[in-house]
């Protein structure tokens, strides 16, 4: 996967000019577009998109300040007019080609990245594959931004917002595996960029057969394998550091991929204010 990532860098400054075709990298390459995208993302910390829009537009400032002409340099990277160049240049820069063209600067430089892989064990990893049949995720969703670190307040506003009892009554209604109460990311971004929205359903896995209370949000979820890996201790830290430790550790070394469907969080066990908890972080995968 390293290599295949760094594969990727190489042919983003070999064709600055041209659209980056992830899908037929990714074909060449034995993997899907999905997972490199996915790797991506969370070994860089950005979007594949983002990545290159800021790589053409540090390569682009220096014919800027080389007084080249400026509808020449936005067809040369891909853009139909001096406007839409602009626009990109000033979200990377912070200010206008022409006040470059004119002062030299500021600039926002984006280095050329390079992926290495370092074994060092720092998380261990408490992982098992499991082969699910068709099941349902029944509960209520909600569209919400995706963020990183900490607790997502818009998550935490929606689950507020649910009635008392209806934690047991959706626990009642569970008869499947992923056991328990499960947070559930679906329709994720496929280049996972933070902010990007995301569906969160709030609720409990069913059999495929089962009814679904016409009052409840449904997702159908199709045969397949699961990498399932057990996280413990403070919340949600624990769990979004194994989350992150998936990408840069166990994924490289093992020879799993990721297959598109949601993620789901079992908790298994919690402290009554969630300061700790014991869960179960179920990730839809296929044999790479």
């Amino acid at each position: 996967m390293i290599e295949i990532l760094n594969h990727l860098v190489s042919e983003v400054e070999e064709r600055l000019s041209e659209e980056l075709d992830v899908a037929e990298l990714a074909s060449r390459s034995g993997t899907t577009e999905y997972h490199v995208r996915r790797m991506f993302s969370s070994l860089a910390g950005i979007p594949v998109s983002e990545y290159v829009r800021r790589r053409r537009m540090t390569v682009a400032a220096a014919d800027v300040i080389g007084g080249d002409d400026l509808l020449a340099i936005a067809v040369r990277y891909g853009y139909g007019s001096t406007e839409a160049f602009g626009r990109a240049f000033r979200a990377v820069h912070g200010t206008r080609p022409a006040d470059v063209r004119r002062d030299g600067g500021p600039l926002r430089s984006q280095p050329q990245l390079r992926f290495r892989l370092t074994v060092e064990g720092s998380t261990s990893m408490d992982a098992r594959i499991v082969e699910q049949p068709d099941f349902r995720l029944i509960g209520h969703a909600a569209r919400v931004p995706l963020i990183y670190e900490g607790v997502n307040p818009h998550i935490q506003e929606h689950i507020a917002s649910l009635p008392a009892n209806e934690h047991e009554r959706l626990k009642q209604l569970g008869n499947t595996d992923p056991g328990g109460l499960l947070q559930v990311s679906a329709d994720v971004d496929p280049d996972y960029a933070e902010g990007s929205e995301l569906t969160y359903l709030h609720g409990v896995a069913v059999t495929a057969d089962a009814p679904v209370p016409d009052d409840l949000d449904a997702i159908e979820v199709p045969t397949g394998q699961w990498a399932v890996f057990r996280t413990s201790g403070e919340h949600p830290k624990a769990l979004q550091d194994a989350w992150a430790a998936t990408a840069t550790e166990w994924f490289p070394s093992n020879p799993w991929r990721l297959r598109a469907g949601p993620s789901i969080v079992s908790v298994l066990d919690r402290a009554d204010d969630f300061s700790t908890a014991t869960c179960e972080l179920w990730l839809p995968v296929e044999r790479s």
